[in-house]
């Protein structure tokens, strides 16, 4: 099994968030670092402090050197997604390589009420999502592109500098809706990310999964599956590595160690020597 951390930019400072990524940068067993794309703080008083996702993560690419960076996931109602092609190719050119693209249909009604941003029935929303997928992959991979969706269009667009990362940056898909996530999952992803449920919900969920890739004769191992494993400062880092042993031993690839704030560096001393007999 394999880890990652994730701090959602909620409740806490820029300082505090450096100083826990840079420290798992110089930890060996944390490949990836995550944030959320949110404007408000989710399930937690919503009045307070909520750093921007993609801005964070282009200012987190000077502090660090080794670790992959990413949003777990980028909601596709908030912007067009030629506009978040242009920032994963840059983010990734900025990090040398280094971005995971997470992407998702969006779901936050209270944000998009305050902002006045439009959150569509969900059938429309799997709709724009499909296309924002196509649409990115395009502009990342592609010298030029043509789309003529319903939802979005491009005429002999460009997106350069183009990423580091060929044909594109990794796209992280994120959600357990089987018959929509899971099927674009297989169509356009190359990491899955589950963020919630059990193990057992995940096996049930990822057969589903191959079967959508089987559909489409895709090789399901050629996606990595991830999920949160969440730290709670008062059971400590012995039962989070005992949480972690279940997912790995129901056939999970990467573990996202979620920490909560106050962000401290320290414990991921200790994180990681618990997680350390479970690595791959």
């Amino acid at each position: 099994m394999r880890f990652g951390i994730k701090t959602a930019p909620q409740h806490t400072t820029w300082d505090d968030m450096v100083a826990v990524w840079q420290h798992a940068d110089e930890i060996e067993l944390f490949e990836s670092a995550w944030n959320f794309d949110h404007f408000y703080p989710i399930f937690s008083d919503p009045t307070g402090p909520c750093l921007e996702a993609w801005t964070m993560l282009a200012a987190m690419a000077s502090p660090t050197r080794r670790i992959r960076l990413g949003v777990m996931v980028t909601g596709n109602i908030y912007g067009h997604p030629a506009v978040l092609a242009k920032m994963a190719a840059t983010v990734d050119v900025v990090s040398h390589g280094r971005l995971e693209l997470g992407i998702g249909a969006g779901w936050n009604q209270q944000e998009c009420d305050a902002y006045g941003i439009e959150l569509p029935p969900l059938k429309q929303r799997f709709d724009m999502f499909d296309e924002a997928c196509e649409v990115l992959i395009a502009l990342l991979s592609n010298t030029t592109s043509d789309f003529a969706g319903k939802h979005y269009q491009l005429a002999d667009a460009r997106c350069e500098p183009k990423p580091v990362q060929k044909p594109h940056p990794p796209i992280c898909i994120g959600g357990g809706g089987e018959r929509r996530t899971l099927r674009a999952v297989a169509r356009y992803a190359q990491h899955w990310n589950v963020p919630a449920g059990d193990v057992a919900s995940f096996q049930r969920k990822r057969a589903v999964l191959e079967e959508h890739c089987a559909a489409i004769d895709r090789d399901p191992s050629t996606i990595t599956t991830s999920t949160h494993v969440r730290f709670d400062p008062a059971k400590g880092a012995t039962a989070l590595a005992d949480d972690a042993a279940e997912w790995s031993e129901g056939g999970l690839d990467l573990g996202i160690v979620y920490l909560p704030p106050p962000h401290e560096p320290k414990v991921l001393d200790s994180i990681a020597d618990a997680l350390a007999p479970l690595s791959t």
